[in-house]
């Protein structure tokens, strides 16, 4: 596809904001979570006749203009581009995410992500994961405690890799119980070093994304998601919740899909959905 520049401004609409500022912490934040409030987290593509492929004119007609979302490579490498254009000094990185039903890592170049570097501190930014994504950047400079909301992360070093770990729903401090959710080096990386894993994650029965049809947003005060033939919704704890998370499911129909997709997340696909919400197979090599 001939290069096409991107428009910074609808860019900035699209994600509900408007002229940019300097580039500094406080507008790297705003973008940051105003990107994963109006970009879901989706694989729709793959289950709907359709193939991803990492040409960054391609992703910005599918992400602004359609109004779409994607997957780690589509959504962080457009959000990666934004910055770049934005005025911030970024490089993409590697990393390999723990399946949470598997137990195992995925291979490398199996998730993407963005390093942001400003005024001397180094920012872990991420618009291209799911429930326990984080909402604002990480410092990479400290392995303490970070708490967002009723959540807490922490990135821990070690063995040469760095472990991206939460606690889940729940915020018992340093001594809590912690989670793996990816772990991952910070060696630059280049767009195109990825394009073997985004086929594989579209064709392999290893991988979620070619198992599981799914779309999901962050919301004010939680999250929804579908997947297969239902839609989650999460409620983040509050007064009213008791303290707690609150999730309820909803069974949909197949005819039923199109019309939730259109309304909750803004999604309107060219081609009819292949509903999918199959085992995942354990990989062949462990990582």
């Amino acid at each position: 596809m001939t290069f096409v520049d991107m428009d910074v401004g609808k860019y900035l609409s699209r994600i509900g904001l408007t002229a940019p500022r300097k580039p500094d912490l406080e507008l790297l934040r705003s973008v940051h979570i105003h990107h994963l409030l109006s970009v879901p987290f989706e694989n729709l593509t793959v289950h709907s006749g359709g193939r991803v492929q990492l040409d960054l004119p391609l992703l910005y007609d599918k992400i602004v203009n359609q109004r779409r979302g994607g997957f780690c490579y589509e959504n962080n490498s457009m959000f990666s581009w934004l910055l770049t254009k934005l005025g911030f000094d970024l490089r993409l990185v590697s990393g390999q995410v723990k399946n949470a039903i598997t137990e195992c890592y995925g291979p490398p170049f199996d998730h993407l992500i963005v390093m942001v570097t400003l005024e001397g501190r180094r920012w872990l930014c991420d618009v291209g994961f799911g429930t326990a994504g984080f909402t604002v950047p990480l410092s990479l400079d400290t392995e303490d405690v970070q708490e967002e909301g009723h959540r807490v992360y922490r990135i821990r070093e070690a063995a040469g890799m760095r472990f991206l770990e939460w606690q889940k729903e729940e915020n018992n401090g340093a001594d809590g119980d912690w989670t793996q959710i990816y772990k991952f080096t910070l060696e630059p990386r280049r767009l195109e070093n990825f394009t073997e894993m985004c086929n594989y994650h579209q064709t392999s029965p290893s991988s979620i994304f070619f198992c599981k049809s799914f779309c999901t947003t962050l919301k004010p005060g939680g999250r929804l998601t579908y997947i297969g033939h239902k839609l989650n919704t999460i409620t983040f704890p509050t007064e009213a919740t008791g303290g707690v998370v609150e999730t309820t499911t909803r069974e949909l129909k197949d005819e039923e899909i199109p019309g939730i997709l259109a309304e909750k997340f803004g999604i309107v696909l060219k081609s009819p959905l292949i509903p999918k919400d199959e085992a995942i197979t354990p990989p062949p090599v462990m990582y």
